[in-house]
């Protein structure tokens, strides 16, 4: 008899623990920034700002993967593949991404952004692809979902470093730094981190469905969700467009991660539970 037989309907402390820990990791991470940024701006060494490129750009999106890897009653995915995930997935997928789209935008002049939507969610996938491919046990969407929060958030954190070291250099100013960080951030649950949690989940959960056909469609419908919602977020410059895409995107994520923690192996299905899962962008 588990812990979970002996006490219907709660959680040991230490399993209340672990679900809270994504709000150690939010506060540890954002009281870590704000040191080196005061100890930046006061001592004025440059030796700090790789740090502080770091710390601003990985909080929030592991802040995330935090809460979809540790929310439910047991660790779904090792945190070592985790890691593996979110470095590899993050440096395949921008050097990947960044590659296609030069390429594309030499032979077509100009780079639409349905194109740049599509060739970093596909870029997004490629170690999903090869986790769930490989790796037997972790054939089903609530490690799918886990899996792909993991590597959007390695793109989020290499693509959010850039763009702050590049706001850095232009404007040769800390403050227009800390604004860039702040902004990407607050803003990397709604991207990346939401499409690519959501459409990996379809993606485990093709193994999974006693309805293959089906569950390839599914996953098909979600791609190009998110691929559209990517690039609604990228092809507009109006707050309205933008809260509803993040709207959309987050509140996609969390049906997803709730959904899918009712998909877990068991005896009976060592799979995981054929239900519908990840299908939340597709109707909107």
């Amino acid at each position: 008899m588990t812990a979970y037989d002996q006490t219907p309907g709660a959680l040991p402390e230490r399993g209340r623990l672990r679900r809270l820990s994504w709000i150690a990791v939010l506060v540890l991470g954002v009281a870590a920034y704000l040191l080196v940024l005061r100890t930046l701006v006061g001592t004025e060494n440059l030796n700090f700002v790789p740090s502080l490129l770091l710390l601003g750009s990985v909080v929030v999106p592991a802040t995330v993967l935090t809460f979809a890897a540790t929310g439910g009653r047991r660790v779904v995915v090792g945190a070592g593949l985790l890691a593996l995930v979110a470095i590899i997935g993050g440096i395949i997928g921008t050097v990947a991404a960044g590659t296609l789209e030069y390429d594309t935008l030499r032979r077509l002049g100009a780079l639409p952004m349905f194109f740049v939507g599509l060739i970093e969610e596909s870029a997004k996938l490629v170690v999903p692809l090869i986790v769930v491919l490989l790796v037997r046990r972790y054939r089903n969407p609530a490690a799918g979902v886990v899996v792909g929060v993991a590597s959007g958030m390695g793109f989020a954190t290499l693509e959010t470093m850039g763009y702050g070291f590049n706001a850095l250099i232009q404007s040769r100013s800390l403050a227009a730094l800390d604004s860039t960080l702040l902004l990407r951030a607050l803003l990397s649950p709604a991207g990346h981190v939401a499409w690519t949690g959501v459409t990996a989940a379809a993606l485990f959960a093709i193994p999974a469905s006693a309805h293959t056909g089906k569950a390839v469609l599914r996953f098909v419908g979600t791609f190009v969700g998110a691929v559209l919602l990517h690039t609604a977020w990228d092809g507009s410059n109006n707050l309205i467009v933008h809260v509803l895409v993040a709207v959309v995107s987050v509140g996609g994520l969390l049906v997803v991660i709730h959904r899918t923690r009712r998909t877990l192996p068991t005896a009976e299905h060592p799979y995981g539970q054929p239900v519908s899962v990840a299908s939340a962008p597709q109707g909107r």
